[in-house]
């Protein structure tokens, strides 16, 4: 099966999932044209790319048109995971997937862990407030999967590695900076833990990946994303577990 042609790439620079994809793209070396979309004041016509309204998404085929009038005759294609999976299939010599069938097997495990125990633990801890223990567990989890010593989640590069790598690398930013719901305390204890032995491994992927050129091509810098997700409300810190329970 050809690539496809005449893909355009529906994105948001702050978005882990619209990193998914643009990664994935880079990586397959297939010709595309990204346009951002303003998530907080989405154009009316976006409606015909993607009904529910969300990013990324990705349009081919049918005549080449502005970004901004999609052709009723182009496919279009929406949620991260399905678009890698489909370039995984119409892309074969990139090798978005392994061709060993185990491997993978092991690579879309890889992503469910991910997404069952990290994405809402990430979102518990760092939005929510929730106590740290959570991410902890979770990226417990996550570093089991991985090769015992170096390497991607099955050893070689995969789409794997780029569903976990937009949102690990914004945890780590997150964390270094101190940007989240979470306490000092916690803070503190959260960087202490994560710099231990104890997850030496899941910090050495993460190193990895965000070396991946593909990575540093599609990211668009450390003090844009803290730009942009320091307004982010949930991610407002608490000074100290006793102002933010309302004790004195």
């Amino acid at each position: 099966m050809a690539p496809p042609e005449n893909i355009i790439f529906y994105t948001s620079e702050y978005s882990p999932f619209a990193q998914r994809v643009h990664i994935a793209l880079e990586e397959a070396h297939v010709p595309y044209t990204a346009y951002q979309i303003d998530t907080q004041n989405k154009p009316a016509w976006y409606s015909q790319v993607n009904p529910l309204g969300k990013i990324p998404a990705i349009t081919f085929g049918g005549p080449a048109t502005p970004p901004d009038q999609p052709s009723p005759e182009s496919t279009k294609l929406v949620e991260s995971v399905a678009i890698l999976e489909y370039l995984a299939d119409v892309c074969p010599e990139a090798r978005l997937l392994p061709s060993d069938p185990l491997l993978r097997a092991r690579a879309r495990v890889f992503v469910e862990i991910y997404r069952n125990y990290v994405h809402d633990a990430f979102r518990e801890v760092f939005f929510l407030g929730k106590p740290i223990e959570g991410i902890l567990t979770a990226l417990e989890k996550l570093q089991r999967a991985l090769p015992p010593e170096r390497g991607f989640a099955v050893g070689e590069w995969s789409i794997a590695d780029a569903v976990v790598a937009p949102s690990v690398v914004r945890l780590r930013l997150f964390l270094r900076e101190g940007l989240g719901a979470y306490t000092e305390e916690d803070l503190q204890k959260l960087r202490d833990a994560l710099a231990s032995e104890r997850f030496a491994r899941i910090a050495q992927y993460v190193q990895d990946v965000s070396e991946r050129p593909s990575f540093k091509k599609t990211w668009v810098s450390d003090e844009r994303q803290l730009q942009v997700w320091g307004k982010h409300p949930g991610l407002r810190p608490r000074k100290t577990a006793s102002a933010s329970s309302g004790q004195t």
